[in-house]
């Protein structure tokens, strides 16, 4: 497995770690939130909030090979939690593939639309006229990034509180593109071991076409290089036919090169 392909998965896995951290206890409780480890795989599980965002499996067969009972289960634990839709990341480089696929069907999953990794190195991001304002926020606009970052992402009212108390959390940088006053768009950097993630990025919906989620990446970028990250990593769905994917053409003009797809597996 290449250095690469293991600090990508490194990186979003803390990411996801520390969102669950982050979450204050009360969150936690109302969302059924929680998280816990199998056979050194990170399963995320949120019983009354159904997003793949919060539901879904990551490092299966990355460490160590994968077993059979493992799949069972993690597959069992969001039986019993009533979680009907969740995702089990299945990355190219997990071992032994065919035999986890296998295992995953087995269990009544299917083969769903994957998400492309993406990386680039330290290199200054190209230069991004915007007539929207970005700087890097404060508590102060924590309710705004949240508000915006989780409709953006398909969360509950309730469960927007998750992206807003990663403001101040450790590793994290929350950033706002703003129309004079009004918060126009979101963004976060997590770093970590001198690797970034970007993350949360969403355009109000009043506010698109303008050049802001470019302008977002731009100041991500910028503050990794500064803070000496030596790998930057990033991830959207995989391109498919009839869908514009405006962020993965937004990801690879800022230089980010694709490295694979990472299938997802789904109830069926």
């Amino acid at each position: 497995m290449s250095d690469e392909t293991r600090a990508s998965e490194k990186i979003e896995r803390r990411a996801l770690e520390t969102l669950h951290e982050a979450a204050p206890a009360e969150l936690k409780h109302s969302l059924g939130l929680e998280s816990h480890e199998v056979d050194g795989v990170l399963v995320s599980l949120a019983r009354r909030e159904p997003s793949i965002l919060l539901n879904r499996v990551l490092g299966l067969g990355i460490e160590q090979p994968a077993r059979r009972e493992t799949v069972a289960r993690v597959a069992s634990a969001y039986r019993e939690a009533g979680v009907g839709r969740f995702f089990f990341h299945l990355h190219p480089a997990a071992r032994p593939q065919d035999e986890i696929r296998g295992w995953l069907a087995a269990e009544g999953l299917e083969k769903y639309r994957g998400w492309m990794k993406f990386t680039r190195g330290p290199t200054p991001p190209p230069a991004h006229r915007c007539e929207l304002s970005v700087r890097e926020i404060g508590p102060e606009h924590a309710e705004e990034f949240g508000r915006i970052a989780g409709a953006g992402f398909g969360l509950s009212a309730q469960a927007a509180a998750l992206p807003a108390a990663l403001c101040g959390a450790p590793g994290w940088h929350l950033f706002m593109a703003f129309d004079g006053a009004h918060p126009a768009g979101t963004g976060a950097l997590f770093v970590e071991d001198g690797i970034g993630w970007t993350d949360w990025g969403v355009t109000d919906p009043g506010f698109r076409r303008r050049g802001c989620q470019t302008a977002l990446l731009v100041a991500r970028l910028d503050k990794a290089i500064a803070l000496g990250c030596r790998m930057i990593l990033t991830e959207t769905g995989e391109e498919v036919p009839g869908d514009p994917q405006h962020s993965y053409r937004n990801i690879l003009k800022v230089g980010f090169s694709e490295t694979q797809v990472r299938e997802n597996w789904v109830p069926g």
